[in-house]
Parts: C-alpha cells; structure tokens; sequence
C-alpha cells in the first residue's frame, strides 16, 4: 500500500485538532494559530498565511506555507466538543461542592489519587487545587455568616427586637451574606479556575472513567470525519492532534479507527498528542474502553504516534508514556514516542520568567511560537512538508521518560 508511506513530501494536509476540555468557541484556537504562527514564522524565517476554510467541517481555517524550501497548503479543523463543556458546567453552586465531595471520593476511594501523586507532582496539585480554593471559599463564606448573624444579633439586642424576629434576621442575612461571597467567587472564575477545573476534573471521573453518551456520540462523528477525510484521499497527510484531554479522545478515535478498517487507498494518517493528562482518567476503575485504545493503539504499525509534553507545564503529566504508567503496555508497545518540548530551551529565559507562574498559559504552550525551538515546533509539524513519521523517524524517546506501570486498575474492556 502506497498511500501511506511516511517518507512521501507533503503538499495537501488535513489537520483536526481535537481541544481539552474548553467551554468557549473554537475561533480562539484560529486566532492563536494566527498570531504565534505569525510569530514563530518570524522568528524561524519561513511565510505562514491563514485564510478561510476551503474543505468541509464546522469550524476550521486554511494554511498556505513556505517551510523548507516547500509549498503545503493545510486545512485545519476543529473537533468540536465546547456544546458538551458548557452544558456539564452548567451547574449551581451548590452542585459543584457536590461535585467537589463526589470527585474527591471517587479518585481517594478507588486508589487513583494515591498512584497519581507516584507520577508528576504537578497534574496532582492542580486536581487538588480547586478543592482547595472551593473549600477556602466555602470556609470564608461561613465566617462572614456567623459576623454578619453577630452583628445582627448584637444590633437587635441593642434595639430591642423579640428574640424570634432576631433569630430570623440572623439566618435571613447570614445566609444572604454568604450566597453573595460565594457568587462573587465564582463571578471572579476567570481568575481562579476553581469551579472550570473543578468541572473538568469531575466530568472525566462522574462515570469512574467510562465516557457518557453525549461524548462517545460525538467521538463518532470525529471518527466519521477523520474516515471521510482518509476516504476522499486528496491529501498527502490526515493529522489528528489531541490536546491535553483532546489526548485520550484522540486515542479512542484513532483505535475505534483502525477496529473499523482504514481506507485501502489513502493518505499517511498521523496522531500528535500534547500536552496529555491521560492517567486521570486512565487510572480510574471503569475505564476499560480507554485502557483497551492505549493497548492497541501503542501496538498498531499503522499510525505514527508522538506524545509532546514539557515539565514545565504544571498541567500535564510530563514525559509520563501513557500506555505504559497506565499498566497496559505489552512486549509488542511500539508507541508513543514520547519527548519534550523543552519549554526552559526553547523559551528565552526573559519569556520563560514571564510565563512559568502562569501555569494554565503554559498549558497551551505547545500551540504557540518558540523563541529558540530544538526539535518540537508546532508550525512546522502542521504546515510544513514532512509527514510527522518522517520528521521523527530518527527521533527517541526523552532519557528522563517515565515507564514503570503504576496503575492500581488495568483490566481493558472486551474485544
């Protein structure tokens, strides 16, 4: 079979990036492209020029590039997954502290929480970061209850109010007084996080680590997209990125793929995952599908697969192989290849003391320009001539990669 040689140059990319979990609409990811391509493209001295979609999809943006002494034309789309974000983060507050106690209870019950903390400190404090901030909310709300009921008792001891329509006032405007520290809290998320990640984390463990329906319907139409793509064989390359939850989507798309048969005749179809946090889900009781994706997918010769990470993304877990902490990697593992983007390197120490506490925007780093990039540049990878197997047909694994199995929870789901 021809059309899937790794070494054939690329003229014709389709690119679908599928996002993590994000409630907002997919143009930020275009306007992103645009502006650290512009970037990037500057600083490494090749012509980068987005315009309109030309192919199908929902939402996406055309590239025309001069990488390498080459021509590509791209079509980008984004896998569309915000409608289902935003209706799980539709909820009160009293429903997210039930979320609160009911994560919490799932990852410290099943064992999940502990075998994390034995990868990346970082994912961790992160997961424990919204119950902490949500708590310290929730304490703050109660002692300004009590001093406004005080207050309010000590100011109608002085008046004379009847004691029950002192008591009432007490509840009345404690009660009040603390709904509305708790709304400003949550008015005020955009700079705390702690009710968006708080929804994130709960929404990957609600069902212990099986997906729910609305989520694998929508992966089957990713997966109709991506095989439409590969059928219509008018490119040279189909590229699936996955971002950081996007990265176990991804997983699970492409190995729902290959069970259902590719294309005979069709490009080099390749997965890029970044940024992964894929042992939070993967760690969890009932994620057997996900488990049984990673198995397969790291044995397949069929599509080449990189996992980029960086330590100094707090979010991610760092140069963890995913298959093989996960428990599930076997003699026959030929991917991830797993590597750094080397975010301390290939930053300028001046944008790298501006970015490294500013964690959720490192996050995102991997789709953004590199003031001095090695080996990882995220422009190149998606507008530039190589396959992504030829441009890192040579490339090894990180020496500092983690692949000891740590997973507690390892049985797959039935074939």
């Amino acid at each position: 079979m021809s059309s899937n040689s790794i070494s054939q140059p690329v003229r014709r990319r389709r690119v679908f990036y599928i996002p993590g979990y994000d409630p907002f609409h997919p143009r930020r990811y275009r306007e992103l492209y645009r502006s650290e391509g512009a970037e990037q493209a500057r600083i490494s001295g090749y012509d980068l020029t987005l315009s309109p979609k030309t192919g199908k999809g929902r939402y996406g943006w055309h590239v025309s590039a001069d990488i390498e002494g080459a021509q590509v034309e791209t079509d980008v789309e984004v896998l569309v997954w915000s409608d289902i974000v935003k209706d799980s983060m539709e909820s009160s507050i009293l429903a997210t502290y039930g979320q609160l106690m009911r994560t919490a209870w799932i990852y410290i019950s099943s064992g999940a929480l502990w075998r994390l903390m034995r990868l990346r400190k970082g994912p961790v404090i992160a997961a424990l970061y919204p119950v902490v901030i949500l708590l310290v909310q929730a304490v703050l709300a109660l002692l300004l209850a009590a001093g406004v009921a005080w207050g309010v008792g000590l100011l109608s001891a002085m008046l004379g109010v009847p004691g029950g329509l002192s008591l009432l006032l007490q509840i009345v405007l404690g009660l009040g007084a603390a709904i509305a520290l708790l709304l400003a809290f949550k008015a005020r998320d955009n700079k705390l996080f702690a009710y968006y990640l708080m929804h994130d984390y709960a929404y990957s463990a609600a069902l212990y680590g099986r997906n729910p329906p609305e989520l694998e319907a929508r992966m089957a139409a990713f997966r109709g997209a991506i095989h439409d793509a590969l059928a219509q064989n008018a490119v040279d390359e189909v590229l699936v990125v996955g971002h950081s939850s996007g990265a176990h989507l991804g997983v699970s798309v492409l190995a729902d793929l290959l069970r259902e048969g590719l294309p005979q005749d069709r490009p080099a179809l390749s997965f890029l995952s970044l940024g992964q946090v894929v042992p939070m889900v993967s760690f969890l009781p009932q994620a057997d599908r996900l488990r049984r994706d990673l198995q397969e997918l790291s044995e397949q010769e069929q599509i080449p697969w990189y996992d980029v990470t960086a330590p100094g993304d707090g979010c991610a877990f760092a140069l963890c192989d995913p298959v093989a902490v996960s428990g599930v990697a076997r003699s026959a593992q030929r991917w991830p290849v797993v590597f750094s983007a080397a975010f301390t390197q290939s930053l300028s120490p001046a944008r790298w003391h501006a970015l490294k506490r500013r964690y959720f925007r490192l996050h995102f780093q991997y789709l953004c320009a590199f003031d001095a990039p090695r080996d990882y540049d995220y422009f190149r990878i998606t507008a530039g001539p190589l396959t992504l197997g030829a441009r890192y047909r040579e490339r090894g694994h990180s020496r500092s990669r983690l692949n000891r199995a740590v997973n507690r929870h390892t049985s797959v789901a039935p074939r």
